[in-house]
């Protein structure tokens, strides 16, 4: 009698289980976040290296925790506590750690820049000080706590922390003219920053950026609302070959209450992409590049006697790449990197220039530098030496030598180092582990203390009809070695014929194919295979993290080389027994439209189908920056410009073509679909298309996102499953 009890436990069981694996992933739960895994809170590490804070978002509070026990020490602030604040989203603190800003009625302006209404807390006196009764951007405290700096309505003030004295240091800042001490719109995209002043160590000067757009031509676009007319956005776009903002560096004395213009020399149509004081309060570190950007020079301006030194230069036979990785140590010597040996590397100079040595070397790239901690003199950086789809944590003397591997499992691996780099939290994820946070000792990289795992997503996928993700190195009949994934469905069967469903993005130093958790994305084509669709990824040439050479085939020829090898790639996946090469689509998003939108039209004996979301389809649409940086400009590179173009290969189009834009994108605007669309129509070809009013290129908000991919999804299954 038990054993037949066992038995139907086991038998009830194993039914139970077999019942919850067949289970089917719905887009429903992609996009309400059934899958979503939980993360490590933001955290400032302190000064001492020894706690850190981190904001409450649950109880509006700054929480000051201890590396080593990982416990709470003390609330810093609360909302609640204050009368000035109902609440607040953000913190930043000052240098010496005295004061913090704090953010409240928060709202965007472009992708990373913001207004708000912002207040100063004295942490000792618990005072809470108001910078301005206006909606500002970027304030930033002086390095000793006495003074804020912010910008309004494009010009910088000041406010003494003491006095509340207010003072205005620019006048003539004008809305689609005149930029003091912010970025315009594609410095803030292209170079990543917005905040374009900085102070020095001493607190007694400012040095800023000025942007004069009067001669960039306006961008328009209809914002549709709700209203009974359609109100006008007008902002400053300089698409290839326009006119750029004419930029100037100023430096503004405390001391002498004087604003004056730094002359960094004889350059004409250049680039300010970084400033940053030294460690020596009297000189700035300036890097100005040239429109082509293909030569940098790293100036030391000493404010003491207004002398400009060109330091580095840095040339490329195509493009240099700007980073936040420049470092200067106590005795003003700084640390850089560079992919002048053919693969992207840490190099030490002294504060001349002169080099000192080449930190790391070898056929492999640092993907991030973390920072240099003196008292052990190492080094530390992530890199790929495990494997280009791999990311690993190391120490490095600074003299080259005594590398160690401090990450010790197979995936991506990222640190957050306190300040003193006695400890790191690292944060790891695989195809098949989500991501888990981890203490580690900096020494070593001994296990401290196990923080936070996401098994509980992994326990609920469990329950699923899910396929592993298969990585893999597919050879085109050209011979190039490409790094790829798959996913085929669960009840994969070799006698069968299965369509192909390829994705990627191949935008330059790109990269897709990597050993990391799911995003939102790898759950949908989860959902394609369930269907009985393969899913296959491959990062072509031109895509990042395998060396210069790799990434840099693509210069002044975007859209040709990596769409040969998506092409190429389907041809070869096509020969596979169990591929029906007759059935094989592809898709993408931003670049990876472009791609899609070129390889259904270059290759419409290969690809039945492609989805395009926010496609470029001609780089003569696209901005200054981010477009001449790969392929010059229009009036010096036509050819390269229109030969890979989709626009201009409309004729070409077979197969199904899916179409999708947002009319609020203020990054690829939509004027690309609406010219493809006309394109089209003049070639008599039929397509498909859908508009989402008034979303930017993210494409998102309530439903949005359930809606596009839902549409995507019916089109996936009309056209490749028929």
């Amino acid at each position: 009698m038990k054993i037949k009890y066992i038995f139907l436990f086991l038998f009830l069981g194993i039914a139970s289980v077999t019942t919850a694996q067949e289970k089917e992933i719905t887009l429903a739960e992609i996009w309400t976040g059934a899958f979503r895994t939980s993360g490590m809170d933001v955290l400032h590490s302190m000064n001492n290296g020894k706690q850190y804070t981190v904001f409450n978002r649950r109880t509006g509070s700054v929480d000051k925790y201890d590396y080593k026990t990982l416990e709470k020490v003390e609330t810093i602030v609360k909302a609640s506590n204050l009368s000035e604040i109902n609440s607040f989203s953000s913190y930043s603190f000052s240098d010496d750690e005295s004061k913090l800003i704090l953010a409240t009625e928060v709202e965007s302006v472009f992708r990373r820049s913001t207004l708000g209404i912002f207040y100063v807390y004295d942490i000792a006196s618990k005072k809470v000080t108001k910078i301005s009764d206006n909606k500002i951007q970027e304030p930033t405290l002086s390095p000793n706590g006495k003074k804020v700096a912010y910008v309004f309505e494009n010009n910088i003030y000041m406010k003494d922390l003491s006095s509340g004295k207010e003072k205005q240091i620019t006048t003539d800042g004008v809305q689609n003219k005149i930029i003091n001490g912010v970025t315009d719109w594609v410095y803030e995209e292209e170079f990543s920053f917005v905040r374009a002043f900085q102070w020095n160590a001493a607190s007694d000067h400012i040095a800023f950026i000025r942007f004069d757009e009067t001669g960039v031509p306006e961008f328009s676009m209809d914002v549709y609302g709700s209203e009974l007319y359609p109100q006008q956005h007008e902002f400053k776009y300089p698409k290839a070959g326009e006119k750029n903002a004419d930029v100037s560096l100023h430096l503004y004395s405390l001391n002498a209450d004087k604003t004056s213009q730094i002359n960094l020399g004889n350059y004409t149509d250049f680039y300010i992409p970084r400033i940053k004081w030294t460690n020596d309060p009297v000189v700035l570190s300036v890097q100005v590049i040239n429109r082509h950007q293909n030569e940098l020079d790293l100036i030391m301006y000493n404010a003491a006697n207004n002398q400009a030194k060109i330091a580095l230069k840095e040339t490329d036979k195509a493009y240099v790449d700007i980073t936040d990785n420049l470092t200067f140590l106590k005795d003003n010597s700084f640390i850089w990197t560079s992919e002048k040996d053919g693969f992207n590397h840490i190099y030490h100079y002294k504060k001349d220039g002169s080099l000192i040595n080449q930190v790391t070397n070898g056929a492999w790239e640092v993907t991030k530098y973390y920072g240099y901690d003196e008292k052990s003199d190492r080094v530390f950086y992530q890199s790929v030496e495990n494997g280009s789809i791999n990311r690993d944590i190391y120490s490095i003397k600074i003299n080259g030598k005594k590398k160690k591997r401090l990450s010790a499992k197979e995936g991506t691996n990222s640190a957050k180092f306190s300040a003193d780099f006695t400890y790191f939290i690292n944060t790891f994820s695989s195809a098949t582990t989500a991501p888990e946070y981890s203490l580690h000792l900096a020494k070593n990289g001994d296990l401290v203390k196990e923080i936070k795992n996401n098994k509980n997503v992994q326990q609920k996928l469990a329950g699923y009809k899910t396929s592993k993700k298969e990585f893999f190195t597919l050879t085109t009949a050209k011979g190039h070695e490409l790094n790829a994934w798959m996913l085929k469905p669960a009840d994969f069967d070799t006698s069968k014929k299965y369509p192909v469903f390829m994705y990627q993005y191949s935008g330059p130093g790109s990269q897709q194919v990597a050993n990391r958790w799911n995003s939102a994305n790898d759950y949908w084509y989860q959902l394609l295979a369930q269907k009985g669709i393969i899913v296959v990824c491959v990062d072509g040439r031109g895509t990042g993290f395998k060396g210069a050479d790799f990434k840099k085939v693509t210069y002044k020829e975007l859209g040709k080389y990596e769409v040969e090898d998506q092409i190429d790639a389907a041809i070869e996946l096509g020969k596979r027994s169990y591929v029906d090469k007759d059935r094989i689509g592809i898709w993408g998003w931003s670049y990876g439209g472009f791609m899609s939108s070129n390889c259904i039209l270059k290759g419409n004996d290969v690809f039945s189908m492609a989805i395009a979301v926010a496609p470029v389809t001609s780089w003569r649409f696209y901005d200054t920056i981010y477009t001449e940086r790969y392929m010059q400009t229009p009036q010096e590179n036509a050819s390269g410009y229109d030969d890979n173009s989709p626009i201009n290969h409309v004729d070409k189009l077979k197969g199904d073509y899916l179409l999708i834009h947002g009319t609020g994108d203020d990054n690829v605007h939509v004027q690309n679909t609406m010219r493809m669309i006309t394109a089209l129509i003049n070639a008599n070809k039929q397509f498909d298309w859908m508009i989402y009013p008034d979303k930017n290129h993210g494409i998102y908000g309530g439903f949005t996102r359930l809606h596009l991919y839902t549409k995507m999804t019916k089109f996936v299954e009309d056209t490749l499953l028929k």
